[in-house]
C-alpha cells in the first residue's frame, strides 16, 4: 500500500507540474484576449493562481478529498459533478471497447496455436505483433477513410451531447469502439502468442501432438490451463490500455466522454478537471493490476509446485 501511495502522489504531482508548466493559464482562456492585464491579474487572484504551485498542489490533493473535488476554473462548477456527466459515455464505450478487445484477442490465440500446432516450426504469428505497432491516430483515421468516406456505411464524426445516452444510437459508437479495441486486442494476442507457444514446447504438448491428438484437443488440455496466469495481467494491462486510449479516440470523433473532457481541459488549463481525471484514472489502473497481482500469483506458485 505504501508503493501505491507513492505512485499516486508522484502521479498527482506530475500532472499538477506539467499543466502549471504549459503556456497560459485558465485566466487567459477566460479573458479570451479581450481582457488587459489587470483584469487578468484580478482573475488570477480569484482562482488562487497567483498561490505558490506546492501550495496550490495541495488544496487540489484536500479538494480530491472532499465532496465536490474542488471546482472548475473555468465554469466554477463542482469538479465530480463536471466528470460525473461525461462518465457514463466513457464507461459504455470502454467497456464495450474491452469486451471486443478480449473477444478478438481469444480468436487471436487460438488462431495463432492452431497454426503452431500444425507448423511447430513456424512459430506463432507475428501479424498482430505488427498490429500493435501501428499508433492509435493511424487506427482511427484507417477506420474513417474506410467506413465512414469509403464504404460511408458510419458517421465520421460521434457527436454526443454531454450526459446524453450513446445507446440510443449505437452507430456513434462503432469507430470510437474500434479505435480502442484493435490495437488493444492486437497487443495482446503479441504477448500471449508467445504464451501459446512455451505452452506448446512443452514435453506434454509435444508428446500429444506427435500421437495425432487433434488440435483442438491440444489447445483445451495443454495450452488453456497455461494462459491463466498471463491472461490475468494481460487483461490488467488491456483495461489500462482501454483507459488511456479513450482520450484519444473520444477526441478524435467529438465524442462527450470523461477523456474528451480531459483533453479540454487539458487544452484550456482547468487544472482541477485534469487532475482529478488523471488520479482518478491511475487508482483505477492500481487497482486493477493489485487485483490481477492477488489473483494470479497464487495460481502461479500453485502450477510451480
Amino acid at each position: 500500500m505504501l508503493r501505491v501511495a507513492v505512485l499516486l502522489s508522484a502521479v498527482s504531482a506530475t500532472v499538477f507540474a506539467a499543466c502549471d508548466a504549459l503556456p497560459g493559464d485558465a485566466a487567459d482562456t477566460l479573458g479570451g484576449g479581450r481582457v488587459g492585464s489587470a483584469g487578468l491579474d484580478e482573475l488570477r487572484a480569484q482562482r488562487g493562481l497567483t498561490d505558490p504551485l506546492w501550495l496550490r498542489w495541495l488544496h487540489s490533493i484536500a479538494d480530491l478529498a472532499g465532496r465536490d473535488g474542488g471546482h472548475s476554473l473555468l465554469t466554477g462548477r463542482p469538479v465530480y459533478a463536471v466528470i460525473g456527466e461525461r462518465l457514463p459515455a466513457t464507461l459504455v464505450s470502454a467497456g464495450l471497447a474491452l469486451a471486443g478487445a478480449a473477444l478478438m484477442c481469444l480468436i487471436g490465440c487460438l488462431l495463432a496455436g492452431r497454426r503452431a500446432v500444425r507448423r511447430p516450426h513456424t512459430g506463432p504469428s507475428g501479424v498482430a505483433t505488427a498490429l500493435a505497432a501501428v499508433p492509435q491516430p493511424v487506427v482511427a483515421a484507417g477506420l474513417t477513410a474506410l467506413f465512414a468516406g469509403g464504404l460511408a456505411l458510419l458517421p465520421p464524426v460521434s457527436l454526443l451531447p454531454p450526459g446524453g445516452n450513446p445507446l440510443t444510437e449505437p452507430r456513434i459508437l462503432i469507430l470510437p469502439v474500434l479505435t480502442i479495441a484493435l490495437p488493444t486486442a492486437a497487443f495482446g494476442t503479441a504477448l500471449l502468442a508467445g504464451a501459446v507457444a512455451d505452452a506448446l514446447s512443452t514435453p506434454h504438448a509435444v508428446d500429444a501432438r506427435l500421437r495425432g491428438v487433434p488440435p483442438g484437443r491440444i489447445l483445451r488440455r495443454h495450452v488453456a490451463p497455461a494462459l491463466a496466469v498471463p491472461a490475468l495481467r494481460v487483461l490488467a494491462v488491456a483495461v489500462s490500455a482501454t483507459i488511456a486510449g479513450t482520450a484519444l479516440a473520444e477526441s478524435t470523433f467529438g465524442y462527450a466522454g470523461a477523456g474528451e473532457l480531459l483533453v479540454t481541459a487539458v487544452a484550456t488549463r482547468d487544472t482541477p478537471v485534469v487532475h482529478a481525471l488523471a488520479v482518478g484514472s491511475a487508482i483505477v489502473v492500481l487497482g486493477i493490476l493489485l487485483i490481477a497481482d492477488l489473483i494470479a500469483d497464487p495460481i502461479a506458485r500453485r502450477e510451480a509446485r
